[in-house]
């Protein structure tokens, strides 16, 4: 994992295509902060504004025109595309906490601000300051752990699944805009396929029945017996990680939450842990995808699997990924400037077989 500074890129020809040339971007902890009477508090200091993520934006509408980088920092990036040029993306996966507050929390059941901010700005749509690819929406614990007034204690999350599903759920009477080839309607996890490549969006995480959520394992088990029992490349997408802060337990003597705390977990547990990695046994992961942690762009090797983090969305970070029959290449990039300047500071590429 290498780490570097702001470099200029000019486009290249595209390298030789494949039965499977994917390239998607992905990213994280977006937290969208806006409510009706301005942002939630602490989120200007954090820099969870409109402003970060319009940002943001500007850079992965403009990723097309830069190239895979042939070193970062000085240092060779081994990348199996280095030198040609970033193809358009196929979409744009987020991997967890799109709001801040539930959506943004109101005193009656009505439409969350945040979660309007969200749509503005992370929907499919046209202009500089909204997302240009299809987005694929997962849900982290700022979107699922709210709690509303008795007796409308789900309708947080209810409204942030709802999302989901109108972008994702195929329905005989609505299309979504990004139908899913298969949807969980217990809970909300859904996969889709790009040429040979399949893709699972299991949202907080595989196998969550925090507030009331159905684990999606079972599911699991079956769209990739469906989907992947011919060994094609499957990636996995969801909120936590196997990162210390996704790790971290209750310290007894310190009376918090952290990596050496002996107690309770803060977000999943192992037997959680070992309950997923038991459902993909033996299928071909190329990678998991992961947010929750904010600072830290991260590519980790983590119970046999190459696991995948950028710096989250508000603070510019995300992801942009290529597979194809022969490989994955990954570049985790942070927003460099106003103008949609991008700055590489970590890559890894594998070969696929």
């Amino acid at each position: 994992m290498a780490f570097g500074s702001m470099q200029t890129f000019q486009p290249a020809a595209r390298a030789a295509s494949s039965t499977t040339d994917v390239t998607f971007l992905v990213t994280n902890d977006i937290h969208a902060c806006h409510l009706w009477k301005g942002l939630s508090p602490g989120c200007e200091e954090q820099g969870k504004t409109d402003k970060n993520l319009r940002r943001q934006i500007r850079a992965l509408n403009g990723v097309h025109r830069l190239q895979w980088p042939i070193e970062i920092d000085g240092k060779p990036t081994s990348l199996a595309g280095a030198g040609t040029g970033i193809a358009v993306p196929r979409g744009l996966v987020v991997c967890g906490d799109i709001t801040d507050d539930g959506g943004g929390q109101t005193a009656l059941p009505r439409e969350g601000d945040q979660i309007k901010q969200f749509s503005r700005r992370y929907r499919q749509g046209s202009g500089p300051n909204r997302v240009h690819y299809p987005v694929y929406v997962g849900l982290g614990n700022h979107d699922l752990d709210q709690d509303g007034r008795p007796p409308d204690v789900d309708w947080y999350r209810d409204e942030l699944r709802d999302y989901v599903r109108l972008n994702h759920k195929p329905s005989a009477f609505l299309k979504p805009p990004h139908p899913a080839d298969n949807y969980d309607e217990a809970s909300d996890s859904y996969s889709w396929n790009w040429d040979r490549l399949h893709l699972i969006q299991m949202q907080r995480f595989a196998g969550d029945t925090g507030k009331g959520a159905a684990s999606g394992l079972s599911w699991l088990k079956r769209d990739l017996a469906t989907f992947a029992a011919d060994g094609k490349p499957v990636v996995l997408f969801q909120h936590y990680g196997w990162d210390s802060f996704s790790l971290e337990k209750w310290d007894p003597e310190k009376k918090t939450f952290d990596d050496e705390g002996s107690g309770a977990p803060h977000w999943w547990s192992d037997a959680e842990r070992q309950a997923f990695l038991d459902a993909i046994q033996g299928y071909n992961v190329a990678a998991v995808f992961h947010g929750h942690e904010h600072d830290t762009p991260m590519i980790y090797r983590s119970a046999g699997l190459d696991i995948v983090k950028p710096t989250a969305a508000y603070k510019g970070g995300f992801g942009i990924v290529r597979i194809t029959d022969r490989f994955m290449d990954v570049v985790l990039a942070e927003t460099a400037d106003e103008k949609g300047g991008v700055t590489f500071v970590a890559a890894s590429s594998k070969v696929l077989g």
